[in-house]
């Protein structure tokens, strides 16, 4: 009866520690979690010790971490608890030891190589962020703590740097992950992400699901990556893009972002903050607020894209631009719901901003490399929208479909869809002289209002319209329907109100 009570005193001991393997606790490394003593160096260094030991979580229990940068390593589950909260450091407010070496705060910048910088520095740089990690494997972020970025800035100032010799530099970014592998985030929540909340760049196979962002400035940025899912998530923009999805030349090549399925997110643009606490005030708009995006940055192109069970509320819509010479197709969209929508539901175009190389290396089949110009048109096909309802949508511009002359939008499907305008539109519209794309920035609001309340297309080759459904509530004195150098045109069962004397569809 003793030996066997103290085998079970031993088998208990050894499930404790195994238990406990393969777990790293912060405050084991100096952490304090008081919300005043830098913690990041003690975050740091439990991580470069799960990493000696071939990997582990590293736990940050409840409290209140200060943190500059923190460097996110393969095999890493970075958890935050429920009650922990990681708070970036402003470097304006933080007060330096009086002796000894000044603390990093934000990583420097890593160098691009002297490469030409086609996108913006946020796209660029990296490491000058919260939390970063490049090249890496199997890393993780979880927990249903908080990152709140109150000390970053949401500027384009991407190449500031480190603290060092008394100059200030500042991090933008809460997350930013490069060409890393078998990536997880969930659970967390970001406040006041910075430039970007999530910005993830060559990373494949990965998942993000159940997140809240409630910021000031993009939400979620996925660039030229590929088998992700993206589930479950609340995303709160009121100055700029929810969920966007790009195909910049950060990886100094063109790389499509591909296989990418969203499903069950909320995308809102309350007044920063009010998304958390739940008083939910809706946001004087600006250029752009909320919305799901394909673009701008779009190199490398988008193919295999699925959106699907979603809502909007107080943002604007779905956007889908290709307008840097690649190539976008096979999108589908369904089962969309929108209330109180900014500027436009629905906007399909392509354009010839053309912000990349001019020339691309080719290889020929004696394996010799040369330069060539590099003159691919940007392109769009297959593209299908249904099941859509939107109420109280701005009358500004109905549904857009605009192609290039000569390099028409191909096959866009448009089905089951109700829409509800405000009104307002004058007559003398319809005439109007709509601009083309070319290489203007892609953003309807500086284009004006559209020629229809509902549907406006041209420079487009097979556009099947099915079961739709406008209506407005002030008069609206434009046609339903404008097409202009449209071909192969199917439209069934439209449903939509005009006023007397005005054309339901009008062809140019």
């Amino acid at each position: 009866m003793k030996k066997s009570f103290l085998m079970l005193l031993l088998l208990l001991a050894c499930t404790e520690i195994i238990g406990q393997r393969g777990t790293y606790n912060v405050m084991d490394f100096g952490a304090k979690g008081d919300g005043k003593v830098l913690d990041s160096p003690a975050i740091n260094a439990a991580i470069e010790e799960a990493v000696r030991n071939g990997g582990g979580q590293v736990l940050l229990p409840a409290g209140t971490y200060l943190s500059g940068s923190i460097r996110l390593k393969s095999n890493i589950d970075l958890h935050l608890a429920a009650g922990a909260k990681i708070l970036a450091v402003n470097p304006r407010k933080f007060k330096q030891p009086k002796e000894g070496p000044k603390l990093v705060l934000y990583d420097e910048s890593e160098s691009f190589g002297g490469f030409p910088e086609y996108q913006d520095g946020g796209h660029t740089y990296f490491h000058n962020s919260l939390i970063w990690a490049e090249g890496q494997t199997n890393v993780s972020i979880t927990g249903h703590g908080m990152i709140d970025g109150e000390g970053l800035t949401k500027k384009d100032t991407e190449k500031a740097g480190q603290v060092m010799g008394g100059s200030i530099g500042t991090g933008d970014k809460a997350i930013a992950l490069k060409t890393c592998r078998q990536v997880t985030i969930r659970d967390i929540t970001i406040y006041r992400g910075g430039h970007f909340g999530i910005i993830m760049t060559g990373c494949d196979v990965s998942t993000i699901d159940n997140v809240v962002i409630d910021t000031n400035r993009d939400g979620f940025d996925i660039d030229c990556c590929k088998y992700m899912t993206i589930t479950n998530c609340k995303i709160n923009t009121p100055s700029d893009d929810a969920l966007v999805l790009k195909s910049s030349f950060a990886l100094k090549k063109h790389v499509a972002t591909e296989h990418i399925a969203i499903s069950n997110c909320n995308i809102t643009g309350f007044k920063c903050g009010t998304l958390l606490d739940g008083t939910y005030i809706p946001e004087p708009v600006g250029w752009v607020c909320g919305r799901f995006k394909l673009g701008t940055e779009s190199n490398g192109g988008y193919r295999n894209i699925s959106l699907t069970n979603c809502t909007f509320m107080y943002s604007s819509g779905l956007a889908f631009e290709e307008v840097d010479q690649g190539r976008m197709e096979n999108i589908v969209v369904s089962n969309i719901t929108m209330s109180h929508v900014h500027h436009y539901p629905i906007y399909i175009t392509t354009g010839c901003r053309n912000r990349g190389p001019k020339e691309i290396e080719v290889t020929d089949e004696n394996g010799n490399r040369s330069m060539m110009p590099f003159t691919q048109p940007s392109t769009a096909r297959y593209i299908q929208i249904s099941n859509i309802i939107a109420d109280d949508c701005d009358s500004l511009c109905s549904i857009i479909v605009t192609g290039m002359p000569g390099t028409p939008i191909k096959n866009i499907w448009l089905s089951n869809i109700r829409l509800y305008f405000k009104g307002g539109g004058t007559r003398d519209l319809v005439d109007k002289k709509y601009r083309e794309q070319d290489t203007n920035y892609p953003e309807p609001k500086f284009a004006g209002w559209t020629p229809a309340y509902g549907l406006y297309a041209r420079h487009v080759e097979g556009l099947h319209v099915n079961d739709v459904t406008f209506r407005y509530e002030r008069p609206d004195f434009r046609p339903a329907v404008v097409l202009d150098d449209v071909k192969d045109v199917t439209i069934e069962h439209l449903d939509a109100t005009t006023e007397d004397g005005i054309e339901q569809i009008v062809r140019k």
